[in-house]
């Protein structure tokens, strides 16, 4: 692989990762927000496992010999849009809410350093870049 394809490569995964992690801050936003509804099942958004599991060249993915297969897992990361997990009230009583306020603070405190930290990266591609158009000047 040449190193602009590499380049380029990582560009499109970092912007993919600022893509999970801007819906990753809606769900937490919306159990968040939620927090006080009865009845409602906080959800999650899990990617980091199928993120890890594309990018990783095993050779060992599954293959879909006939379009009309269903795919078993993701083969590239721009495939990977994430799953959403829904915690089922596992009491059965009360208000039936099952958003922990505290714990999803940490989740969106972790979730935004892991934001800042892929625009942290992008920005320096893009100074790279930069720095290679101007002559390295």
């Amino acid at each position: 692989m040449s190193s602009i394809q590499q380049f380029d490569t990582t560009m499109r995964l970092l912007q993919k990762v600022l893509d999970l992690r801007s819906k990753n801050q809606e769900v937490i936003g919306s159990n968040i927000a939620n927090a006080e509804t009865p009845g409602y099942a906080a959800r999650s958004l899990h990617f980091e496992e199928q993120l890890r599991s594309a990018m990783t060249d095993s050779g060992l993915r599954p293959v879909a010999t006939q379009p009309q297969h269903i795919p078993l897992a993701p083969t590239d990361f721009e495939q990977v849009n994430g799953t959403l997990a829904v915690a089922k009230d596992p009491v059965g009583f009360g208000d039936r809410n099952t958003v922990k306020v505290d714990q999803e603070m940490i989740k969106l405190s972790e979730n935004e350093i892991l934001y800042e930290t892929a625009i942290t990266m992008l920005n320096q591609k893009l100074s790279t870049l930069k720095y290679v158009i101007n002559g390295g000047a």
